[in-house]
């Protein structure tokens, strides 16, 4: 885990977040430390996705910063936007694999947009990848062959083609029975563990917020911003706020 003095992998001040009419999140102010499990939790309609595709650049922010390892992503032109690009990765909540190629040649693709290496060289990465994820030799085979645990393996195994520094995880539980759903989380643990990935996850799966969140942040849809930051059990216990206490303690008690 980091240290207290190292610059966060990501600070986020004052975003202003939205899609033209009125803004879905407002002054959403937070840092995620180095090596940390992160988790963006609330309800539906609360604005989690939203606020992902503004980290990751897919929509622009109406005001605010999001700066990674100290440098402003925002405030970036774009050729070095994009080299900042590089330095995470994204999976999706469907994957988002092209089913008509290949895992290896789903994997390849950023290797081969984004690196001058061979294709040897790109084989042996990607192989490697999938190794890293449980499905080694599995790179001839398609999506439409694969469990969905398994294809939810397989993107990662492409978010991680590039070695980045952060991966976001878009509800990475999402389909999933119980059983594959711990696997996945096992999965990012060790991730975090061996390669030193800071892991930011969207998600409202109690048994996941459990089981692996480092700290989170809780966004409310009246709010239109974050009502929560610190330890899921913590939060459960002791947060000042009922919604928050009744969102981490629904169903079944989480200890």
């Amino acid at each position: 885990m980091s240290l207290p003095n190292e610059i966060p992998a990501i600070e986020v001040a004052a975003l202003e977040c939205g899609y033209g009419g009125a803004p879905v999140l407002t002054n959403v102010t937070f840092s995620v430390r180095r090596g940390e499990i992160f988790f963006v939790i609330g309800g539906s309609g609360c604005g989690k996705s939203t606020l992902l595709r503004h980290l990751v650049g897919l929509h622009e922010a109406s005001s605010g910063t999001v700066t990674f390892f100290g440098e402003s992503f925002t405030a970036a032109a774009p050729a070095r936007r994009r080299e900042l690009l590089r330095t995470f990765g994204v999976l999706y909540q469907g994957g988002a694999l092209w089913s008509s190629l290949t895992l290896r040649e789903n994997i390849a693709l950023p290797l081969e947009e984004y690196t001058p290496l061979s294709r040897v060289e790109r084989d042996e990465l990607v192989a490697l990848k999938l190794g890293q994820v449980g499905l080694a030799g599995a790179g001839e085979k398609y999506p439409s062959e694969l469990s969905g645990g398994m294809r939810k393996r397989a993107a990662l195994a492409r978010a991680l083609a590039l070695d980045p520094a952060i991966v976001f995880f878009d509800e990475p539980s999402a389909g999933l029975d119980p059983v594959t759903s711990r696997q996945l989380d096992e999965l990012i643990l060790r991730i975090r563990d061996t390669l030193g990935t800071t892991c930011v996850v969207v998600s409202h799966e109690l048994a996941s917020i459990f089981a692996i969140a480092d700290r989170l942040i809780m966004l409310d849809r009246t709010a239109r911003g974050i009502i929560a930051e610190g330890n899921p059990r913590e939060l459960a216990q002791h947060s000042a706020d009922p919604r928050v206490r009744e969102f981490l303690t629904r169903g079944e008690n989480q200890t």
